[in-house]
């Protein structure tokens, strides 16, 4: 597994740890070791790795991220992220009720190159990550279907989609579906 990976997996379940299962330390007049930690981290809390949102990976602008999907605005999106990866993702109505100006993109195939995509096919682009001026974890959803007659091929930023559909080779639809995916690891940084 990579070390990136690896430490984002651990980091995130050690703040769930930390959060659902800190408890104080008992003040004494003498500080020992343990009591200088602050606090102690409670393991057996009732949660795993396994209950946590898996990290899926994607393209954006070329570059290998990975991000978490926990909720959708539409219940047979939330039912396909589910089956695809688990734990529950939960359907959130509302969220389509957002303003798309408020709103990123995510880029998901529905037919071409098969992958590890929700669909089956190549991982989504992302059109922007943490870093960037205009990021949002929202994000409105664009299938991306290739032309009959045209060859498929992996495509790796919005740039390289955006030719694709001026030539012809591809088609962009938005079905008015808003998913909640924060980025937890982009180039060289994880949170």
């Amino acid at each position: 597994m990579n070390k990136r990976i690896y430490l984002s997996i651990v980091v995130t379940a050690v703040v769930l740890f930390g959060v659902f299962g800190v408890q104080a330390q008992e003040a004494t007049t003498e500080p020992t070791e343990e009591a200088m930690s602050g606090m102690e981290i409670e393991m057996d809390t009732g949660y795993s790795v396994d209950d946590l949102a898996p990290m899926a990976m994607a393209y954006y602008e070329g570059e290998v991220i990975y991000f978490i999907h926990p909720e959708a605005s539409d219940e047979g999106v939330a039912g396909v992220l589910t089956e695809m990866m688990g734990p529950d993702v939960l359907a959130v109505p509302s969220l389509a009720d957002i303003p798309a100006e408020l709103l990123a993109n995510v880029y998901v195939f529905t037919n071409g190159v098969e992958g590890m995509g929700p669909l089956g096919f190549q991982p989504d682009v992302f059109d922007s990550v943490p870093d960037d001026e205009d990021y949002t974890p929202l994000r409105a959803i664009s299938l991306v279907t290739w032309q009959d007659g045209t060859e498929p091929r992996e495509l790796m930023s919005v740039s390289e989609i955006e030719e694709a559909a001026d030539a012809g080779d591809l088609v962009i639809e938005q079905p008015g579906v808003v998913v909640n995916m924060p980025i937890l690891v982009w180039g060289e940084k994880t949170r």
